[in-house]
């Protein structure tokens, strides 16, 4: 199972949405504290509509924590700052990615102590950054088209009408 990590999010609405995704994606969420939000709020909830409830969602108070409770692992973490394009890594079909809060992204000595795990998505021009939830999609999906998209539905169905 691929686990999407959230280092110190600010914005209940991107995790709601992230959140959301996970469960689409049958993906574990992790939130490493502090959060900009408590997890009970309205935001975080209607952004992750009923698919919240569903979630598998681990919260840790610290950096270390996370790697205290999950031995051995080794996160891709998702920065604008990286040399690598965030397709030319094989992604483990039970692999970690990381992503940053909003407003500063993962801290550079982390960056730094893990150079060849970090990845990046291109972007044209100055453009700062992509919006949390919507990095997390991509590469959360990029993962999931290299292991075959691995126990999830790849045919849709009309409701009313029928595909020729």
């Amino acid at each position: 199972m691929l686990n999407i990590v959230l280092l110190e999010p600010e914005i209940p609405s991107n995790t709601g949405n992230i959140g959301r995704t996970c469960v689409a994606a049958g993906a574990r969420l992790h939130l490493i504290e502090p959060l900009g939000f408590r997890l009970t709020e309205k935001a975080i909830k209607r952004a992750g509509m009923d698919y919240w409830e569903e979630l598998e969602v681990h919260t840790y108070m610290d950096y270390a924590e996370f790697l205290e409770r999950n031995p051995g692992v080794n996160p891709y973490m998702a920065t604008t700052k990286a040399a690598k394009v965030y397709t030319e890594v094989s992604y483990e079909p039970d692999c970690y990615i990381m992503f940053g809060k909003e407003s500063a992204g993962i801290p550079e000595e982390l960056l730094v102590q893990n150079q060849e795990r970090c990845v990046r998505i291109p972007m044209v021009g100055d453009s700062r950054s992509l919006n949390l939830s919507n990095s997390a999609a991509i590469i959360l999906y990029e993962a999931l088209r290299q292991n075959q998209f691995m126990g999830m539905n790849r045919e849709g169905s009309l409701h009313r009408l029928e595909w020729k």
